[in-house]
């Protein structure tokens, strides 16, 4: 009895045995079946080489030298770009920027199946960002404290003929402004002596400049902004010590000045109190043209839009933004608080921010040859505003923003891109003490476009490629 007991315990363990033998074999053949097949293949995806050339090319109508790196000057076609879609929620603004533009690369093969992880993935983008800001950084490397006007990428052929004429050309005659005493018109001729005859014909051939206050030196750096960030619409400007016998006393003191070329094609209105525009426009009617899309969405001699292309209002947006223009979009000073010298104080301007329809905007100007382009001018701005006190009424309607200069501000590379620029400008270079003086005045441009970037990204705008 005790022997059939033994038999029948022996036997229950045995099959307790083979049981987990043949469970461990099915789940080890499991582990390996998983880990070879994945019941759930994903795309993710595998970035194009980086040597692939787009198929669009950059406009060089205007004459701009072509850019070292990657870049698509502004001309006359115009794409937009989503930012912040569905797939890119959790990707930054400059990574989003990034992924769009390789993507115009390669549409065909830019989505891939691969193995990569999310974590390869990620890092995959992030070296493809550091890719980027190294090209955009190439070009600013060595001895940016000797540039020439000719050595800068983003200045065109034409931005150093003017560049010559203002800083070295000879002053041949001059003329008062209307409305603007503190603004001096000069005729200029390159190697001339003898006083023109036709001071107003000679500055329809192009050959006049303003010269403006000392104080107004910011003008000059916002030039050289506006050809770094690729926007291409403010008038070349340089810094001057005049010495001519023409000018009054004040102007060869030997304080330097900005002289900012005169273009004769831009379009002035006919009235005494309104030529500093090419037409009418208030706040409402603004905002509306905004909403319209004009370009775009409608042709632009649709109601109620002016001839200017939608996508220009961007640029004007940014441009005012990182310099605190506000006397071109908001003179009035409604979208900040201004301080009791600011002019819009003192000439009762600011009690009108309660009547939107009395909100004129001022220098919004065209060239008559191409009235579809805004052209910039008065850009000095407020290069030592405050970070909270900053005017985002500027941005105010704007949808979508310069997919380029977007970019040049998330690559890190604005301030050796400025600093390498601005050295081209001998007078300015060493009047505002080199690097060390102008990098806190960069350093404040750079972080308002944080500060336009972090906008751009929460409130997921487009980014406009121009083709």
């Amino acid at each position: 009895m005790l022997l059939l007991q033994a038999l029948r315990s022996l036997m229950k363990i045995c099959v307790k045995r083979r049981s987990v033998v043949t469970f461990l074999a099915l789940f080890t053949l499991s582990v390996v079946l998983i880990n070879t097949i994945p019941l759930f293949p994903t795309e993710t995806m595998t970035l194009p080489p980086r040597d692939l050339k787009t198929a669009k090319t950059p406009d060089n109508s205007n004459g701009t030298k072509p850019c070292k790196q990657k870049c698509i000057q502004g001309g006359g076609g115009h794409e937009s770009v989503a930012v912040g879609e569905v797939e890119k929620t959790q990707q930054t603004v400059r990574e989003v920027s990034g992924e769009e533009t390789a993507h115009e690369q390669n549409p065909e093969g830019f989505w891939k199946r691969s193995s990569h992880s999310l974590a390869e993935k990620e890092s995959i983008l992030r070296d493809q960002m550091r890719g980027e800001k190294s090209d955009l950084c190439q070009i600013s490397h060595d001895k940016w404290n000797e540039s020439t006007p000719e050595s800068l990428p983003w200045l065109s052929a034409d931005d150093v003929k003017k560049m010559a004429l203002l800083s070295g050309g000879v002053v041949l005659s001059k003329a008062r402004i209307p409305g603007h005493g503190q603004v001096l018109q000069v005729g200029l001729g390159a190697g001339e002596t003898a006083a023109v005859p036709d001071h107003r014909q000679h500055c329809q051939s192009g050959s006049c400049a303003l010269i403006k206050r000392p104080s107004d030196w910011f003008e000059v750096l916002a030039f050289h902004l506006d050809r770094v960030l690729e926007l291409n619409r403010s008038l070349p400007s340089m810094l001057r010590n005049f010495k001519s016998k023409l000018l009054p006393y004040r102007y060869i003191s030997g304080t330097s000045r900005p002289v900012v070329w005169w273009d004769p094609d831009i379009q002035h209105l006919a009235e005494v109190d309104n030529d500093q525009n090419s037409f009418s426009l208030s706040w409402p009617l603004y905002q509306k043209v905004l909403q319209s899309r004009c370009g775009a969405r409608v042709s632009l001699n649709a109601t109620p839009c002016v001839g200017v292309h939608h996508s220009e209002w961007g640029r004007l947006a940014l441009f005012d933004f990182l310099l605190q223009v506000n006397d071109r979009l908001d003179r009035y000073c409604c979208g900040f608080r201004p301080d009791p010298s600011d002019v819009c104080l003192e000439n009762m301007l600011h009690v009108k921010c309660k009547s939107p329809n009395d909100l004129l905007l001022v220098h919004i100007l065209v060239r008559k040859a191409d009235p579809s382009r805004l052209v910039f001018i008065d850009n000095a701005g407020r290069p030592h505003h405050p970070h909270d006190n900053l005017n985002f009424r500027l941005v105010e309607g704007i949808d979508e923003f310069p997919e380029r200069a977007v970019s040049i501000l998330q690559s890190g590379c604005l301030e050796s891109m400025l600093l390498r620029s601005l050295s081209a400008d001998r007078v300015l270079w060493e009047s505002r003490g080199g690097a060390e003086g102008l990098r806190p005045i960069i350093h404040t441009i750079q972080q308002r476009g944080t500060i336009l970037l972090q906008h751009i990204h929460n409130r997921r705008l487009r980014l406009n490629k121009d083709l």
